[in-house]
């Protein structure tokens, strides 16, 4: 899933900022919308849109789509919604400070357009890339509310403990809730030194 959201991210990053048609502006927000709605709110509106169209195909055809249901597809589905936005984000910042010319000049060199963005484009988002995908995992973790509105009867790590946690604290618990921490505070940390790193090297 976080591959999927740093491609799609990306896609996101060059139709705003590379194309031009009627409509961008409202497009961009819907885009980011997932960012300013309520987690709850997110997760309800995706069930219930997902249980009408279930139930919409369940009474013209009889076919019952179970992935439509509560269940991971629909944890997946709203996991998703909300960490494409912010892949979306930290690669438009990105390209947002790629200078143009050096695609005009590699065009003036002859190179192909798949040959301009495999050897020059790519290589200076590859930070954001990474980037994108450590936040978006981070992200995914805090993005609690949706993920409860969406589960069935197979719960993700996240909604398994906030359960066993109600029936009171175990070692187990403790443990992964430690290895959690320790685990988001190295991506973080290597994360920070990675950004720092970048900023200090001019070249790419």
């Amino acid at each position: 899933m976080i591959w999927r959201s740093r491609l799609v991210g990306t896609a996101n990053v060059f139709l705003i900022e590379r194309t031009q048609f009627r409509g961008k502006q409202a497009l961009s927000l819907l885009m980011l919308a997932p960012l300013v709605i309520p987690g709850v709110i997110l997760g309800i509106s995706i069930l219930a849109f997902a249980n009408r169209i279930a139930n919409l195909f369940d009474d013209l055809w009889g076919l019952e789509l179970e992935f439509l249901r509560p269940g991971l597809p629909l944890v997946v589905l709203g996991q998703f919604s909300y960490i494409v936005s912010i892949a979306t984000l930290t690669i438009t910042a990105r390209l947002k400070r790629f200078d143009l010319t050096l695609e005009d000049a590699a065009y003036n060199l002859g190179a192909s357009r798949a040959a301009v963005f495999a050897t020059i484009t790519l290589p200076y988002l590859q930070p954001a890339l990474i980037g994108a995908a450590a936040i978006s995992f981070l992200m995914s973790f805090e993005n609690f509310n949706t993920t409860l509105m969406l589960v069935g009867s197979d719960a993700p790590l996240t909604v398994m403990m906030y359960g066993r946690m109600r029936e009171g604290a175990t070692p187990v618990l403790n443990a992964v809730s430690l290895f959690l921490m320790v685990a988001s505070a190295l991506l973080a940390l290597t994360l920070l030194r990675g950004s720092k790193s970048t900023d200090s090297n001019p070249s790419r």
